[in-house]
């Protein structure tokens, strides 16, 4: 009997669902804009609503729990007056910058391609 090759980076149904959910993370807009504002270390809330222009308070809020969650950011609180709490990348966070590095640049060398087979489909 012949054995069929499959093109299914995952093997099992469960292995499929979590690729999913981290693939849905870390496409998120909000989270990929986030994960890139902490590539050069440790920032305040209040620093990364104004570095991130049209997140509200909220989504920002969410997006920083989310990534918290997966273990891709810390949350450090700090005991001042004023409270300070800074997020950073975890080394789990810092693992996904080469590969989302090597994405963005496969899109930036692809974008004319890309451009073009958008105009001949729309055509």
């Amino acid at each position: 009997m012949e054995q069929e090759a499959t093109t299914d980076l995952c093997a099992s149904e469960a292995s499929r669902q979590h690729t999913k959910e981290v693939l849905r993370r870390v496409g998120d807009t909000w989270s990929l804009a986030t994960i890139s504002r902490l590539i050069d270390g440790p920032r305040r809330f209040t620093e990364l609503m104004s570095d991130l222009p049209g997140i509200s308070h909220r989504m920002l809020t969410q997006t920083l729990r989310s990534l918290q969650r997966d273990g891709l950011v810390t949350r450090t609180a700090y005991a001042e007056v004023p409270p300070r709490v800074e997020y950073a990348l975890t080394p789990l966070g810092r693992s996904m910058l080469e590969p989302l590095t090597e994405l963005t640049k496969w899109a930036e060398n692809t974008r004319a391609q890309v451009t073009d087979h958008r105009r001949t489909y729309d055509a």
